[in-house]
């Protein structure tokens, strides 16, 4: 669709593929992982406008690319499936630009496809939102059906961008990219005033001040002009070399009035749920591990990580995540991006630890762990999960949800076959296979999504796994008294099958404090000479154990009698 909007407005040639997914990590899934910005210049009946769109991704992993796209928006289009109709993630973002008071404009995609529901689809907008049913717009991606309809709602119903041009500037920063000649440059929206090529700005929350080398705007590619206004989005270059000196939701203005300019408000702070250890393969690349982090970090703003140390390991980042989708995307463009081969630990969550004193502290990583003799409790993450699916699938959704701790808040039908079931849940509980298995036994038509719904208190244990009797902290992990014995098992065994056999027995044992809960052995390797012999015909080597086993009773029944040399020999080849 957002193909279709470039090429209506002359923007791009006629092409094929996704132009703005320009990832190679995103033309393969088939998802959108970042935000793109690009201008479009519509003319309509001799008036020119010009257009801001920020394509984003719709997956709940990425929501904060959504929540900052929203910031420095005025209107947003609603694209829902008509195959599919309004998924849990619909839901989410919607209510985020209601919260921004954004103009809302619903749009029905894909409507040419055989099995399109447009009808039903629509029913459930209407529902969603209340509008009527003339203000949503039928339209395909494919075919380019209703692209025009969807501009000219964008000029009726979007209101221009509020601000005055000759108030001192303030410019929010929501997307940066590191440039490997220039620096890092940062895309932001003027909200107040004006910018030229060579002004003196500053950066309100940094404090850092610097020359804007080159200002422009965002086509397919960075387009210099000498001037930008209030309502325009563009780009600033500044030669810019240390990543954390530009810092997305900050605001740009100049030296002159930075005294009495106040910074852009409203923006979210991002919000890790999943935590990880990220290390080098290779110690000696520490240091480009955390240049790699910083660059990435620039275009990923909700990626945070801070450094610690395992015994194991060796010198690592402790990684905040937004789920398990966004830990696996950031491991992989580290590869690709940046050639970094890492080893990335079991992700986990942060706890709030109560010791007997009273005193509270929050512990992402399991070797943080006080001496469970003096915490008092503990307190883990809940979330509200959301479930929307098919009528068919409710049973064994629920069973799924009650037996990852869930507890059931409401259920309500959307439309016809559709459900949608609400949970309070532990964060920890979805954090390993949770998606994977909703996925699987509602066959792919479940779709789900989150958010945080503060601290409860809960019985967890430290569980640590010992490599003959020495506890390996990377594999430690916290988890409820419930599910503590099972997953120890669970763990022994996987390394047991992954672990390669040594010259001596190895002893996985899952341990809570001094208790052992499961146990596995890696036996040590043992030179099978018989096996060899007789080319690992088993029958035969048992055969010779029989015969050698025989031999040896016969003497003991001898003792210390004195045989002769021909009889002893005859009592080996017995049979």
């Amino acid at each position: 669709m957002a193909d279709r909007l470039l090429e209506r407005t002359n923007t791009i040639q006629v092409t094929e593929g996704q132009m703005l997914d320009d990832m190679d990590l995103e033309r393969e899934r088939g998802i959108t992982i970042k935000s793109h910005a690009i201008q479009m210049l519509y003319t309509i009946d001799g008036q020119e406008y010009t257009l801001n769109l920020i394509d984003t991704p719709g997956h709940v992993d990425f929501s904060y690319e959504v929540s900052r796209s929203i910031a420095a928006c005025e209107g947003a289009l609603l694209v829902v499936d008509a195959t599919q109709g309004v998924q849990a993630q619909t839901i989410s973002n919607l209510y985020m630009a209601i919260d921004h008071d954004l103009e809302i404009i619903p749009v029905v995609n894909k409507c040419d496809m055989p099995n399109a529901m447009p009808d039903e689809v629509e029913d459930e907008i209407i529902d969603l939102l209340g509008c009527k049913r003339e203000e949503i717009i039928r339209a395909s991606g494919r075919t380019g059906q209703g692209v025009d309809d969807i501009l000219q709602a964008i000029v009726d119903r979007i209101p221009s961008p509020a601000g005055d041009d000759n108030a001192p500037l303030q410019a929010l920063i929501f997307d940066s990219v590191f440039n490997s000649f220039r620096g890092i440059i940062a895309y932001f929206k003027i909200v107040n005033g004006h910018i030229h090529t060579g002004d003196e700005v500053q950066f309100i929350n940094t404090g850092k001040q610097y020359r804007a080398d080159e200002i422009g705007v965002l086509k397919m590619d960075m387009l210099p002009c000498d001037e930008l206004h209030q309502g325009d989005v563009g780009y600033i270059v500044s030669g810019i070399k240390t990543a954390t000196e530009v810092k997305v939701g900050d605001t740009i203005t100049h030296v002159a009035t930075a005294a009495q300019t106040e910074a852009i408000s409203g923006f979210e702070e991002v919000k890790p749920m999943v935590f990880a250890g990220v290390y080098p393969i290779e110690t000696e690349d520490f240091e480009n591990l955390r240049a790699s982090l910083e660059k990435l970090q620039l275009n990923d703003a909700s990626l945070t990580f801070q450094p610690e140390s395992s015994v194991a390991l060796g010198f690592g980042f402790r990684c905040g995540f937004l789920g398990l989708l966004h830990m696996e995307i950031v491991q992989e463009r580290l590869d690709r991006e940046f050639n970094m081969d890492v080893i990335t630990t079991v992700p986990n969550v942060s706890y709030m630890v109560y010791d007997k004193q009273g005193e509270v502290k929050e512990v992402h990583n399991p070797a943080g762990m006080p001496e469970q003799t003096l915490i008092d409790h503990i307190e883990e993450p809940y979330i509200q999960a959301s479930v929307i699916t098919t009528a068919n699938y409710i049973g064994p959704i629920m069973t799924l949800c009650l037996g990852k701790r869930g507890e059931l808040v409401k259920q309500d039908f959307i439309s016809g076959n559709r459900v949608e079931i609400q949970f309070l849940m532990p964060l920890g509980e979805i954090v390993i296979d949770f998606y994977d298995k909703l996925k699987s036994i509602s066959k792919g038509y479940a779709s789900f999504d989150y958010h945080h719904a503060g601290f409860r208190p809960s019985k967890l244990v430290k569980l640590d796994i010992l490599l003959n009797g020495e506890p390996v902290d990377a594999l430690s992990t916290l988890t409820h008294v419930d599910n503590s014995v099972d997953f120890g098992r669970r763990m022994c065994e996987k390394l047991k099958e992954l672990l390669p056999r040594q010259q001596f027995d190895i002893a996985i044992q899952a341990a809570i404090g001094a208790k052992i809960v499961a146990r596995e052995t890696v036996k040590q390797v043992r030179k099978d000479v018989t096996a060899k012999c007789y080319g690992g015909d088993i029958s035969r080597k048992r055969k010779l154990l029989e015969k050698q086993k025989r031999g040896k009773k016969r003497m003991k029944q001898i003792g210390n009698v004195q045989v002769p040399q021909k009889a002893f020999l005859a009592v080996l080849k017995l049979d």
